[in-house]
């Protein structure tokens, strides 16, 4: 009877667990079409490999799933058979042996292998169970090993998509010049030297060399260089960046898998040591424990028997917790989604708490991508408002961040913005509108030296200052006469000085690294109290540096938003990014920030306080069943049905220990965000 009730509450907890797994597989593709845009710069045969690999996943996922099933099935027939109809236990009985099948070969594939771990244990124990008619028990056992089996793997396949997802191709045409005429053609046939056009708004899909024309471009997503670029003849461009304003002509120099940023991304896909398996504590305790499980069980057999040492193999010291473990990380997983905060990467929340070293990336992370206002400098008789109302109204159909800054500040001032009718994109980075029977040009120095607006000697002085404090200056000419500048200064994000301070108190390092300047970086270290920074660092150099921090026993978390990022945040032990990042840092970043706030960060680590002891109470919970089963065996002649009753009882409490967390989340009805839940 005791056996009997345990095996129902049992096949309740895992039809529960299984409903919990189909609901974050709808979460998971959900995630999937929320981070979804891709990246460009991928080739024909790059999309047959991956549309292999998705097709072995998902054959793989397909078998899990119907073996699953099965073996819960077999579970409801032995069960009714237990309580009700005896004879329907014997309908489980090809159900158990086809799924037997995967057991027996795994564990003779382990033994090929020469490593002992809790396959063979399971090819040993489960098989016997069914030869000793205890068909209860194995079905129990199957439902649990199919279980821990499809929660491994869908994190697994979720992490592997993210990432071979950038070489999906988007354009499928592009547009080339040829005898001075614009032709479409697929981009499969665009070839080395090939003159692609490419105008405002547009991606550009190739590693080239402009051969004409002038453009604003931004960079942010490759280089983590917050301004756009100005770019002419003889500069070189790259892929997946975009033209904010202008047009160019590129010759194509690299294209496809060839350009700098597939080949970041080829780095992360071809890694020997790249992280895509979730390696649970519950699995490595479960395989640790194995062999001296077997070792036990063979010095009983000659004594005591058969059903002994089958009895022996119950004691399931890192079986229960290879089961409950990956349901602990998925409840804690999901108590992190409500509250904004993207695990994908379950071994994270076991890692993080090892962290003693905090990497940031500058731009984007600590500071917004937006710039803001700053200082305003007039000359030739101009008011301040004057001058931000005239560039406003120059930039307010701009889509670029300074545009956006500058229209925003005039906003803030109540100003009103002169209407504008014709505009003209020049030589240089700038734009010429007319306005008021005024004409206004705002852009570069470079783009005033070119238009022979005259030169004004205090704006060489404004702009060593703005240079020295890493901000730049926009220009603005009215009528022919320089007006002022303007100071574009970089946002820092309001939380990022308590974050870091708080950071701090809890004994960790902080490293500030970015691909900008060294004024800059240097300036925003010292303004939130970071001790170390690293500028002018490449994408490469950024890996390269975590490298090297972590050869000197550093255990290092990197926070990153760009392509530039990416190789970095693979190399980190545990890798954070922020959602409204580059694609290929959420898909390649064990965790993601869905709220784009830093305080999330703090009560991030609160959260895996919670689940390290968690995890610690699992253990203790299923380990002293465990002894007391082979005490049992040894003492009190434990059989079979004594030692199932032990492993359920275990197994129901890790399985309530395990859901706990997220139950009393709910119960607690918490907060909407992790500040306020902490």
């Amino acid at each position: 009877m005791i056996l009997s009730l345990a095996a129902v509450a049992t096949a309740g907890g895992l039809t529960y667990a299984g409903i919990k797994i189909f609901k974050y597989e709808r979460i998971s593709e959900k995630r999937d079409q929320k981070f979804s845009w891709l990246l460009t710069a991928a080739n024909h045969s790059k999309e047959t490999n991956i549309e292999a690999h998705n097709a072995e996943s998902h054959n793989l996922e397909k078998t899990l799933n119907q073996n699953f099933k099965l073996a819960l099935i077999s579970l409801g027939f032995t069960t009714t058979g237990a309580l009700v109809y005896p004879l329907l236990t014997l309908v489980s009985i090809p159900l158990l042996v086809y799924t037997s099948i995967g057991f027996i070969r795994g564990g003779y594939e382990s033994i090929k292998e020469r490593r002992v771990g809790m396959a063979v244990v399971d090819a040993i124990a489960l098989p016997g169970m069914i030869i000793t008619g205890h068909l209860l028990i194995a079905s129990i056992a199957y439902s649990l090993y199919y279980l821990g089996r499809k929660l491994s793997h869908k994190v697994k396949d979720h992490s592997q998509r993210g990432i071979t997802g950038i070489f999906q191709q988007q354009a499928h045409f592009v547009w080339i010049q040829r005898d001075n005429t614009e032709i479409q053609i697929p981009f499969e046939q665009l070839q080395r030297g090939d003159i692609v056009v490419v105008e405002a708004g547009e991606t550009i899909l190739v590693d080239g060399i402009v051969v004409s024309g002038y453009a604003s471009v931004d960079q942010h997503i490759l280089t983590g260089e917050s301004q756009p670029l100005e770019r002419e003849a003889d500069d070189s461009v790259f892929a997946s960046t975009i033209v904010l304003s202008g047009k160019i002509c590129v010759r194509v120099k690299e294209s496809g898998q060839e350009t700098v940023s597939a080949k970041i991304a080829e780095t992360l896909l071809h890694t020997a040591d790249y992280k895509t398996s979730v390696q649970l504590r519950g699995e490595q305790m479960a395989d640790k424990t194995a062999l001296p499980l077997l070792s036990l069980s063979a010095l009983t057999l000659p004594f005591l028997g058969v059903a002994s040492a089958l009895t022996i193999l119950q004691a399931g010291f890192g079986y229960i917790m290879r089961v409950i473990a990956p349901i602990s990380t998925m409840n804690f997983l999901n108590i992190a989604l409500q509250e904004g905060v993207l695990i994908k990467d379950g071994r994270a929340l076991e890692v993080l708490n090892k962290v003693d070293t905090i990497v940031f990336d500058k731009t984007g992370t600590l500071t917004l991508e937006q710039p803001h206002v700053g200082r305003i400098y007039t000359y030739n008789g101009f008011s301040e408002n004057e001058l931000l109302g005239y560039a406003a109204a120059a930039e307010t159909k701009q889509s670029h961040p300074i545009a956006h800054a500058i229209v925003e500040a005039s906003q803030e001032r109540g100003l009103r913005r002169p209407m504008i009718g014709e505009a003209n994109y020049k030589i240089g980075y700038g734009i010429t509108v007319r306005s008021d029977d005024r004409i206004i040009q705002v852009g570069s120095k470079r783009f005033m030296e070119i238009e022979g607006i005259p030169h004004v000697a205090k704006s060489q002085t404004h702009q060593e200052i703005a240079f020295e404090n890493g901000h730049s200056l926009v220009y603005v000419a009215i009528d022919g006469r320089l007006g002022g500048v303007i100071e574009i200064c970089p946002t820092i994000r309001p939380e990022a000085m308590r974050v870091v301070q708080a950071l701090h108190q809890r004994n960790l390092s902080i490293v500030l690294i970015s691909g900008d300047h060294e004024y800059p970086t240097r300036k925003l270290a010292q303004q939130l109290g970071i001790a170390t920074h690293y500028a002018n660092t490449l994408p490469e150099d950024k890996a390269v540096l975590i490298k090297e921090m972590q050869n000197n026993g550093k255990f290092v978390c990197f926070i990153g938003d760009g392509i530039n990022d990416a190789i970095a945040l693979k190399q980190a032990q545990v890798s954070i990014s922020l959602q409204g990042a580059a694609t290929i840092a959420t898909d390649t970043a064990q965790i993601i920030l869905i709220q784009q706030n830093l305080d999330q960060l703090l009560c991030l680590f609160d959260l895996v306080e919670r689940f390290e002891a968690n995890i610690k109470a699992n253990a203790l919970i299923t380990t002293i069943p465990g002894i007391i089963c082979i005490g049992g065996v040894y003492f009190l002649h434990f059989g079979i049905l004594a030692g199932c009753v032990l492993f359920d009882v275990a197994l129901l409490m890790g399985l309530s220990n395990a859901m706990l967390p997220l139950l009393s989340n709910q119960l607690k009805k918490v907060p909407k965000t992790l500040m306020r839940s902490c």
